[in-house]
């Protein structure tokens, strides 16, 4: 799959230059700049043997054996480079190898060396936020079954794109076609499969027509009706390179065309108005509306070396301005094989984020206009290789991904995968109502607080009461809702592996707390030996506030108590300052002075006399706020 990852890009492959080439490398650097790296890797080798061999020669072979994944003989010869060079991305591919082969704790010591290199590094802050995240990653539950087609080939065979009753992959199994120096396998073409009713793969079909070349194709996408095949396409194909200033070599891209389905079979292929002969377009991925095309691009503009983009598709066809995704999703690495499903989740593969090794499959989804956090799918989706081109029908729960790694029948090898329990992101949907009538509340503020009643993340109820967060899974949640003229609310939501879940949260009209001659709140908190205002007792003040505020004529006195515990003079004292802290904290949310006072009762008015022998219940019954109706009271209108 490295052949994909970078192809063609001649800055990634001469990026990580340690000294200048010499007579001695320039038949092994032909090769190299060519893309040759099998070639390039023997002529490396030959200069190994004879004693010729610098950080260079080391750099470069590691280099060709990364690119064509062969992860031991790269981590051998990093690990070489590395004697007399501390170059920061030598660092990170050494430290990728050793993952890949399964070196974890090797592997830390040399992320920890590069994030201390590059602390800005998208990589780096990943690392450092969660630098055992290895672990985790491995312990979680399996979520998906991978099994190996049978129909993939000894060498490349990648995709997996169902349209009707066709499957269509991209495979390097034509030996007709030219071989390709990166990799010494043929240039890829796509084909067909007919898919039978016991779900077998049949009647293998190169496509016909003008959509394969004597160069690259890649994988395929289609609009919902099956009618226009979007795809990815060599430029060599089309006359169209860069000659290397130096090397003279011609330096294709990849590019992005598309073809409509005919009645005699599929139409002269149309490129896309972002192609550039500078840089390339691939992946395509249709959203299942039709409305929106994702793509990877290494396009200028970017955050790392690939990215990914979405493009608005018109009812015309007509292709609206790339959109780069964002730093949430795209890093200093690589990012690509988007693809958008049915059920709003996007799925991608990246080495830039946390991962086993190699590129893995990620997904995400945007709620509110802004994405979710990126999760990795885990393992066995993933494995300690390169894990790319995942697509999945959300209905059946089943699809495709593709990986190099061990085990398999060629270098790439297709898997089918079955979903086996949801992944681990938690909408949780949060319906907010009267607790009288039943309507939904547009315009509630909810709320994700932490233990200490601090807001995480608020939203405004939309106008059918409905408030959407993403969580992480099995993660215990307070659900914090304020809306004028109700009852504040916090509600407790168990953590869950469930993809979603619905929070009823009835609201009480404000008026019910007026009882008698009292508003009667929850107790009201105070640290111990404290007087300050807490974010807990903020929220039931704030309920004081808002009957104060429907009811303008009303007065309030503010009485605090304390336990026994103490003296009798130092509680007095302090139930005091508690009394004058919450009437100043009414006041700053905008009600008269005029109208609340504070009385400071220590422990004369006990609720629970209970003596020496307290219990921790009963001191916390005495350790009480009350709020007594001097005027105002709307009970004897």
């Amino acid at each position: 799959m490295k052949k994909l990852n970078t192809l063609f890009i001649i800055a990634l492959v001469s990026s990580l230059s340690l000294t200048a080439q010499n007579k001695d490398t320039k038949k092994a650097d032909k090769h190299y700049d060519r893309l040759e790296f099998v070639d390039a890797a023997e002529d490396y080798l030959k200069l190994v043997t004879a004693g010729k061999a610098d950080s260079y020669v080391y750099k470069q072979l590691a280099d060709c054996y990364y690119n064509i994944f062969n992860t031991v003989e790269a981590e051998r010869w990093y690990a070489k480079a590395l004697e007399g060079s501390q170059n920061p991305e030598l660092i990170y591919r050494y430290s990728q190898m050793l993952k890949a082969n399964g070196k974890y704790d090797e592997s830390n010591k040399w992320m920890d060396k590069f994030a201390e290199m590059r602390p800005g590094d998208d990589r780096a802050l990943a690392f450092r936020k969660n630098p055992d995240y290895l672990p985790k990653l491995l312990e979680k539950g399996k979520k998906f079954n991978v099994q190996n087609l049978s129909i993939n080939s000894p060498n490349s065979d990648f995709g997996g794109t169902v349209q009707g009753s066709k499957l269509y992959i991209t495979s390097a199994r034509n030996d007709a076609r030219k071989t390709y120096g990166w990799n010494a396998q043929p240039y890829l073409d796509i084909y067909e499969f007919t898919i039978a009713d016991d779900g077998s793969y049949m009647a293998e079909n190169l496509l016909s027509g003008k959509i394969n070349t004597r160069y690259h194709e890649g994988i395929v996408s289609f609009s919902p009706d099956g009618k226009t095949m979007y795809f990815s396409r060599d430029s060599h194909s089309e006359n169209m390179f860069v000659k290397d200033s130096v090397t003279r070599n011609k330096l294709g891209v990849l590019q992005l065309y598309r073809s409509n389905l005919l009645s005699d079979g599929w139409s002269d292929v149309e490129p896309l108005p972002f192609n550039s002969a500078n840089y390339s377009v691939k992946n395509p991925s249709v959203s299942p509306d039709g409305k929106t095309l994702y793509f990877a691009s290494d396009m200028p503009g970017g955050f790392g070396n690939f990215d990914i983009y979405k493009a608005s598709i018109g009812d015309d066809g007509r292709l609206g301005e790339p959109t780069n995704l964002g730093q949430k999703v795209n890093t200093e690495g690589q990012e690509m094989f988007p693809f958008y499903s049915s059920n709003g989740t996007l799925y991608f593969s990246s080495d830039g984020h946390l991962g086993l090794g190699g590129m893995d499959v990620f997904h995400t989804r945007e709620i509110d206009g802004k994405i979710a956090p990126i999760r990795n799918g885990g393992v066995p989706l993933n494995s300690n290789a390169d894990d790319f081109a995942f697509r999945i029908n959300e209905d059946t729960g089943e699809g495709f991904v593709s990986s190099n790694r061990d085990g398999g029948l060629g270098s790439d090898d297709i898997y089918a995968i079955k979903k086996l329990q949801p992944l681990c992101d938690v909408l949780i949907s949060a319906s907010v109502t009267d607790s009288k009538t039943g309507n939904p509340l547009s315009g509630a503020m909810v709320s994700i607080v932490d233990d200490e009643g601090n807001k995480v993340s608020t939203k405004a109820t939309n106008s059918d009461g409905v408030a959407e967060f993403m969580i992480e899974c099995e993660t215990d949640t307070k659900l914090e809702v304020t809306m004028d003229d109700y009852e504040s609310s916090i509600t407790d939501v168990e953590g869950t592996s469930e993809e979603e879940v619905n929070v009823n949260i009835p609201l009480n009209p404000i008026e019910q707390i007026v009882v008698d001659d009292q508003v009667e709140l929850n107790p009201i908190y105070f640290d111990y030996d404290k007087s300050n205002v807490t974010a807990k007792a903020a929220f039931e003040l704030d309920k004081l506030v808002q009957v104060m505020t429907k009811y303008p004529e009303m007065v309030i006195r503010a009485e605090s108590h304390t336990d026994t515990r103490g003296s009798n003079s130092y509680n007095q004292r302090l139930s005091e300052r508690r009394a004058k802290t919450t009437v100043q904290y009414v006041i700053s949310k905008g009600i008269d002075a005029a109208r609340i006072t504070g009385e400071g009762k220590g422990e004369n008015e006990l609720k629970v006399d209970c003596g020496s022998n307290c219990t921790d219940d009963e001191h916390q019954l005495n350790r009480r706020s009350e709020f007594i109706i001097v005027s105002g009271n709307p009970n004897s209108k």
